[in-house]
């Protein structure tokens, strides 16, 4: 029997309605007795002494391998309820020395002079789209929405992300933009479509190239929006008037903001605009979460302001805007979450269960950590001029006025036609 597991959980959960079912059969009840009831077994002892050593990467492994199993409740009311009561109560030298390690190797990695940046992409996005279409909205929007007004669905809120980027933008007929990190073309056709602008998209995923040539073509834009495989890094002799990068910079990696904002300064000409939006940290986390690392975005790194402002003045643009959208993301999670759920069997005749319980263990982990672990989202706005952008943020709700009335008459989002990935 693993009594230092116990001994840690009783610890750790002080509030909420927890039932631990020990692999020797021992059971204990934690908590208060509110919120959520959730009961959870562990299969084996080897499985509760690798969560007490390495609780960081090891607790999702022994998710996925089935060797922990939640009997009631589910993975997020799990996570959630242990974070809720404070991970830090949990900590041991022997785990605090491993989460250390773990840092430290991250650390060593992203200074490494290796370009891991398309075999780290295809690792999540070239996998196949079907399944994505389980609980993406429409137009396969991979990115925070925004909840503008609140309550609305996810579609919905989707296009009110596009919406507010958009106007940020300050788009003007005949403009030229770059997205940095195109996704599946969504935000180029919304650009092009409803402010007259042309579009160079560029991604590093041959799945989301495929998908997104394919639409714009298909709407009729394949003059007006242009999608390469291209690094941004190798991009040389051309300028644009607005450059968007949405969800992309979380693959930047922490090494590299110097590199990535001084080559945006080249790429954006003088009068130019550009708009960040990213995934930031109420302060510096030095690491990624390991399991999150490993298994779902390897190479990635969700950095604190305080890591990304030094290096935007380095590249001398200069800051107009910064935005802090809080809790949108725990909300696009949630919606992911569910819809992913619902559809589990697909899930599971499309890979296996093991990877169902990945997936799942990644959408409730990430959830969590935008409602507990001060997670959000930040959108900055860059210029090389002063008068790129007007002295005050009324045009922002003036541009989105009048996008709401371009989103009245555009045609409707056919569903994305995905194809399996490339043997």
């Amino acid at each position: 029997m693993n009594t230092t597991f116990l001994k840690i959980f009783r610890r750790l959960v002080q509030k909420g309605n927890l039932t631990l079912i020990l692999s020797s059969g021992e059971r204990a009840i934690l908590g208060d007795g509110s919120g959520v009831p959730v009961t959870v077994r562990t299969m084996d002892e080897e499985a509760e002494k690798a969560i007490l050593h390495d609780p960081g990467l090891r607790f999702g492994e022994m998710y996925v391998e089935g060797r922990i199993v939640i009997d009631e409740g589910n993975i997020f009311d799990l996570i959630s309820m242990v974070k809720a009561n404070g991970l830090e109560k949990a900590a041991t030298i022997s785990n605090t020395a491993t989460a250390l390690l773990h840092v430290a190797e991250q650390q060593i990695k992203s200074r490494l002079p290796v370009n891991r940046n398309k075999h780290n992409v295809a690792h999540h996005y070239d996998l196949d789209g079907k399944l994505f279409d389980l609980f993406l909205d429409q137009d396969w929007q991979y990115s925070c929405a925004y909840f503008d007004p609140p309550g609305i669905n996810l579609d919905e809120a989707q296009t009110a992300k596009k919406r507010h980027i958009a106007a940020k933008l300050l788009l003007e007929p005949g403009q030229t933009v770059l997205e940095v990190g195109s996704g599946w073309g969504g935000m180029a056709m919304y650009l092009a479509e409803s402010s007259g602008v042309e579009v160079t998209g560029v991604t590093l995923s041959e799945e989301q190239l495929k998908v997104s040539r394919a639409r714009a073509q298909k709407r009729g834009l394949g003059d007006r929006v242009r999608f390469e495989l291209q690094d941004y890094r190798t991009m040389v002799d051309r300028q644009f008037d607005r450059i968007v990068s949405v969800g992309m910079f979380e693959h930047v990696g922490m090494a590299n903001y110097g590199y990535f904002f001084s080559k945006m300064a080249g790429l954006l000409a003088p009068k130019g605009v550009m708009v960040l939006h990213s995934i930031g940290q109420a302060e510096k986390p030095w690491a990624t979460n390991p399991w999150i690392e490993k298994y779902i975005f390897p190479g990635g790194y969700m950095p604190a302001l305080s890591e990304v402002v030094p290096a935007i003045e380095k590249s001398q643009l200069v800051i107009r805007d910064i935005e802090i959208l809080p809790m949108h993301y725990a909300h696009t999670l949630r919606a992911w979450r569910e819809r992913f759920a619902a559809r589990k069997e697909e899930a599971i005749r499309l890979y296996d269960e093991r990877f169902f319980r990945m997936w799942e263990f990644y959408l409730a982990s990430s959830e969590t950590a935008f409602l507990h672990d001060n997670l959000s989202i930040f959108q900055i706005q860059l210029s090389h001029e002063l008068g790129a952008v007007p002295f005050t943020r009324n045009y922002i709700g003036e541009r989105e006025a009048a996008l709401r009335e371009f989103e009245k008459t555009r045609p409707p989002l056919e569903p994305v036609e995905f194809r399996p990935p490339a043997a």
